[in-house]
């Protein structure tokens, strides 16, 4: 499979571009990804995540973390040595890498902390207020009654 045409969806759909380019990346992207550094994506409860990133012998300062446009971006780039080194088997990978992950929607990144080699991101689903469900009053027709729409929280929004 090496195309897929998406016209269909764009000839009935509106606001749905982003997913085309990122199907597109996804299909041709992994061809040439790195597996380095390995990573876990985990799912901690209803609307949080955790992302876990093998970065052992990497410091803070070596460490990039930045989100622009819904990509987050992790990078690692590691100091020079700068005394010799004479290694016999070199096994431990200290090289630069850059990881990258798409977010959906609403997904923000709250903290990361690294800790035993492990670089740790939490991410947490925030839906706006005004994207929630809402609870609407019905009336029973008299010309009277207020009709009151109303949040789940039970906040009066709007009278008429």
């Amino acid at each position: 499979m090496n195309t897929v045409d998406l016209s269909p969806l764009y000839r009935n759909s509106i606001g749905f571009d982003r997913f085309g380019s990122l199907l597109d990346s996804v299909l041709h992207g992994e061809q040439i990804s790195s597996s380095y550094p390995p990573y876990n994506i985990e799912v901690t409860g209803e609307n949080e995540y955790s992302i876990s990133l093998a970065v052992a012998g990497f410091a803070k300062n070596e460490l990039d973390i930045q989100v622009d446009r819904g990509v987050l971006s992790i990078r690692g780039r590691k100091e020079k040595r700068s005394e010799p080194s004479n290694f016999l088997h070199r096994g431990i990978a200290f090289r630069t890498f850059e990881r990258k992950f798409d977010l959906a929607e609403h997904i923000k990144v709250v903290g990361a902390e690294l800790n035993d080699g492990l670089l740790s991101l939490t991410l947490v689903k925030e839906i706006p207020e005004q994207l929630r469900p809402r609870s609407i009053t019905i009336g029973d027709g008299s010309k009277d009654q207020k009709i009151n729409l109303t949040d789940s929280s039970n906040e009066s929004v709007a009278e008429a």
